[in-house]
């Protein structure tokens, strides 16, 4: 779990029996938020991964250098993430989304499945006759 925003307080605000009081704690404010500025998607693949990202995350906008876990990402939504990205024909694991986990950096690392190859199918012949056991 990664907190959506930080406010550096002097001290926690106490009720009357010395726990903290939530109701007191100041609102987060802009600058409390993570952010950055906004670079649009270069290519093609990153504007093919900007729209997977939109869909799994459900949000408005993503930016070449924004992080996958800072906008909301989590496990189970990588395992999403990835899986939608094979449909898409666009390949790559989780485990690369956790050690390139910025748009910019995923689709520097991720390949797209252009040709397809075709395998024969066999069949086994079947022996007709005596049976070996």
């Amino acid at each position: 779990m990664v907190p959506s925003a930080y406010v550096l307080l002097a001290e926690l605000p106490l009720s009357a029996n010395g726990k903290v009081d939530r109701n007191a704690l100041p609102v987060p404010g802009a600058a409390a938020v993570i952010s950055r500025a906004y670079q649009a998607p270069r290519d093609e693949l990153e504007q093919a991964l900007a729209q997977i990202w939109t869909e799994v995350l459900k949000i408005e906008q993503v930016g070449r250098d924004d992080n996958f876990f800072e906008l909301g990402g989590h496990s189970l939504l990588a395992v999403s993430l990835v899986a939608r990205m094979r449909q898409a024909g666009l390949h790559a694991d989780a485990r690369l989304l956790f050690s390139q986990p910025t748009l910019a950096e995923l689709a520097a690392n991720t390949r797209r499945d252009q040709v397809q190859v075709e395998i024969a199918q066999t069949t086994v012949p079947v022996l007709k006759g005596r049976r070996r056991i």
